[in-house]
């Protein structure tokens, strides 16, 4: 009997060149990538290397690029680093968040704990196709958005279990039309791109989006490594501390050998969208 495996929205296997990369990773470059001598900087120029081809992928600088643990993790990071509870605003939490009422349940369930905590979340329902409007988004900001805190709205780019593909750049759009007509109000714009990320032209400064969720098993790299794309001015209050990895924003020793696979799994993702095959 010969199997077939249709669940790719779930997990993609990882492609060879990544589990060889891996491999070669745990058996020669197994180092801790903080440690300054030349073991563990041979595995630092690696990883940064990797960090380098993903930046690539979403059309962003190297250094707006902090790994995490996947998807989940960077969704919590975003969310909660721009409007968790932090010593500023004396433990509170604040501020609006505008998502939608199909999201992943990583973007629904810390949702529901910033809504506990004095988040006022706001959650647009989609069209009879599964897409939020623009006007919908604007009329939300203008009803919702905060003054004294920031407003997050927060996007899945694609639905993992529908496969809808949400309007972007019209809900960007949206978004940047408030912030000329309100700019004493602080709106930032986060998607939720697991899904889309390596299947899809994803291009962060054409569309100038805030905060952008990766995991890398979703185009064929492995479980356990992700990234959030962070534009620069956006202040986002770390969620792991335990040391200075990733310029202070994500604290613990880095997953070297997922990392690189991720790199090399984004390099094969740039490939096959230049041939054209998913655009």
């Amino acid at each position: 009997m010969q199997w077939i495996y249709l669940d790719n929205n779930a997990t993609t296997p990882p492609a060879p060149q990544v589990a060889r990369a891996v491999h070669e990773m745990h058996e020669q470059f197994w180092a801790n990538p903080s440690s300054v001598h030349r073991f563990g900087q041979m595995a630092r120029g690696r990883l940064e290397l990797a960090r380098s081809e993903v930046a690539r992928l979403i059309n962003c600088r190297d250094r707006q690029l902090v790994f995490t643990s996947g998807g989940t993790e960077s969704n919590h990071l975003a969310l909660r680093g721009v409007l968790g509870p932090k010593p500023s605003t004396d433990g509170r939490a604040g501020g609006v968040l505008i998502t939608t009422a199909v999201e992943h349940s990583a973007i629904k369930e810390p949702a529901d704990e910033l809504g506990k905590l004095g988040v006022e979340v706001v959650r647009l329902p989609v069209d009879q196709d599964g897409r939020v409007e623009g006007e919908q988004l604007l009329e939300a900001l203008d009803r919702h958005a905060a003054t004294e805190f920031p407003t997050l709205v927060s996007v899945q780019w694609a639905n993992n279990e529908t496969g809808v593909i949400q309007p972007m750049a019209m809900l960007l759009e949206a978004v940047h039309k408030f912030r000329q007509s309100c700019p004493q109000r602080r709106v930032l714009f986060h998607s939720d791109a697991v899904q889309a990320v390596g299947k899809l032209v994803v291009d962060v400064q054409a569309l100038r989006v805030d905060l952008l969720s990766i995991s890398a098993h979703k185009f064929h790299g492995p479980k356990g490594a992700g990234a959030l794309y962070i534009r620069r001015g956006v202040g986002l209050w770390p969620q792991l501390r335990g040391g200075p990895q990733e310029r202070q924003r994500r604290g613990g020793t880095e997953n070297t050998a997922g990392i690189v696979g991720m790199g090399m799994a984004a390099a094969l993702a740039c490939d096959f969208l230049a041939d054209g095959r998913c655009l």
